[in-house]
């Protein structure tokens, strides 16, 4: 049974309020963590770095995404996935901002996915190698983010409507972040970003899969 539309605005502010403590969670215990760290800690190389910056755009735009779906959805089952992506994805932001500033580097700077060149690069919507050349809209479209129209029209969008494009977005965003995290596991360092990176592939294929049996459901087109 779906909830009435004044409850919709408290529910919001609820989510928003726990992704606050989350990331601020997540950041406390990374420092509590640090100092009891020994001075053999692995040291982070470009691709750890480059990757915890990254991401953290990344993730951005997932949660945005998400909180927009859980807001406005009647569909029970997409309430219950944003509600975890926008709680999942600003936990692993925070971490991953902590993990910067133990690190001693600053959040940004580097062109994204210039980490990403030791490796060859990632492959683009083209089918070429991107390493952090080309356009700020070219490197986030070759990570699956949305571009500022399709946002504003997931915001538009209506009904059956909203959550079929809400789906399709959200379906190439965690695409892109699953090529992300194969290209971190095979240059990272640190274990604990390869461990992060690991559980994003598991969880985020896993929510691939669950989106891809709504979209049927639904009966999405496209």
């Amino acid at each position: 049974m779906s909830e009435g539309p004044t409850r919709a605005p408290e529910r919001l502010l609820a989510i928003i309020v726990a992704c606050v403590l989350i990331a601020a969670l997540a950041f406390a215990i990374g420092r509590f963590t640090a100092f009891g760290a020994s001075s053999a800690a692995p040291v982070p190389n470009a691709a750890d770095s480059g990757f915890a910056r990254d991401m953290q755009v990344h993730h951005a735009q997932a949660v945005e995404m998400a909180m927009i779906e859980y807001g406005r959805t009647t569909d029970a089952d997409l309430r219950s996935l944003a509600y975890d992506i926008a709680t999942g994805q600003s936990a692993q932001k925070g971490e991953m901002y902590d993990w910067l500033v133990q690190w001693g580097l600053p959040q940004s700077g580097e062109p994204l996915m210039s980490w990403m060149a030791d490796a060859g690069g990632m492959a683009g919507h083209d089918g070429h190698a991107t390493t952090g050349a080309g356009s700020v809209e070219e490197l986030e479209a070759a990570m699956g983010m949305a571009t500022d129209a399709e946002l504003a029209a997931l915001r538009d969008a209506q009904g059956i409507d909203a959550d079929c494009t809400f789906l399709s977005l959200m379906i190439r965003h965690h695409e892109g972040a699953i090529a992300m995290v194969d290209r971190v596991r095979e240059l990272g360092s640190v274990p604990r970003v390869i461990d992060v990176a690991t559980s994003m592939a598991e969880t985020q294929t896993a929510e691939v899969d669950a989106m891809r049996s709504f979209q049927a459901r639904l009966a999405c087109s496209g």
